[in-house]
């Protein structure tokens, strides 16, 4: 419906994109052929829409058309929006066809690009762009997956609320805890807001304050555990990120208790990311990171 000086007018979508496509292409013939419609039909949708609107659209003499002041204003507008209709078309079909996300480098190396395949072969209409970063992208249509303090952020957002464990490199020997110093990996955030890692916490739990406990501090727990795998070394770190290389053995724990924590994994606005697209991905993150 167009509105005009109070009256409403009922004209048709049908119309509209007779009269843009014979304004655009100056005949009749060609808009017909476009449209998959008869020259007959194109000039009764035009006649109709010039009834409607009380104006001649074009001038016609014999099968030559030019379009009137009012024909020249009115393709003007409906060129500006088809264009416009057809380009937000464009980018919702893009959107629908591909995720685009942003996390931690710890999250994207260890869960996110070794599972992404699997993701896609469940889903083959739909490819995975990964990303990393700390800050929430701005562009569009881009999910952030963010490590963040719990107790700050809405429970609708999180994705997955972190604990944290030792673990060491698959056939290494337990820690011998009372009787010898423990060199122990854990990391120190960049992000001076986020809470420690529970470390005493964890000592607590499992008995074991006062051990004779050696730390080294990475900024990242991508790097800790990796170093701690290939120097045979204890890690302290989450249990999120070890779960893929405890099931593919390269990775252990020696029945120590894991602990909470005040961190998570979250989406913020999550509810705001509506796209199927975007639901398929994080329903699937969620399951990949549950235990």
């Amino acid at each position: 419906m167009i509105a005009g000086q109070g009256i409403t007018l009922q004209v048709s979508l049908q119309a509209l994109k007779a009269f843009e496509a014979a304004a655009r292409r100056g005949s009749f013939k060609l808009a017909a052929d476009e449209l998959s419609l008869t020259p007959t039909a194109i000039s009764h949708h035009i006649s109709n829409l010039e009834g409607r609107l009380n104006v001649n659209l074009f001038h016609r003499q014999g099968r030559r058309i030019a379009l009137t002041k009012a024909g020249i204003r009115l393709a003007e507008a409906t060129s500006d929006g088809f264009r416009k209709i057809e380009n937000s078309l464009e980018e919702l079909v893009a959107v629908g066809s591909k995720v685009r996300v942003t996390t931690t480098s710890s999250l994207a190396a260890m869960i996110l690009i070794p599972s992404q395949n699997e993701f896609e072969q469940i889903n083959p209409g739909i490819s995975v762009e990964i990303s990393t970063g700390e800050s929430i992208d701005n562009q569009s249509y881009t999910i952030p997956i963010r490590f963040g303090d719990a107790t700050a952020i809405e429970a609708s957002d999180i994705i997955k609320s972190e604990s944290f464990n030792v673990f060491g490199a698959s056939g290494m020997k337990p820690p011998s805890w009372s009787n010898e110093p423990v060199t122990l990996f854990t990391t120190e955030w960049k992000n001076k807001t986020l809470p420690d890692s529970p470390l005493e916490a964890w000592l607590t739990i499992n008995g074991l304050e006062g051990s004779n406990i050696k730390l080294k501090k990475f900024d990242q727990e991508l790097f800790g555990i990796q170093q701690a795998m290939a120097e045979n070394v204890l890690v302290f770190c989450s249990t999120t990120l070890t779960k893929r290389l405890l099931e593919a053995n390269l990775l252990q724990q020696f029945g120590t208790q894991p602990v909470k924590s005040d961190l998570c994994y979250y989406v913020p606005n999550k509810r705001s990311f509506e796209t199927r697209s975007a639901v398929r991905f994080l329903d699937w993150v969620e399951g990949l990171l549950s235990p």
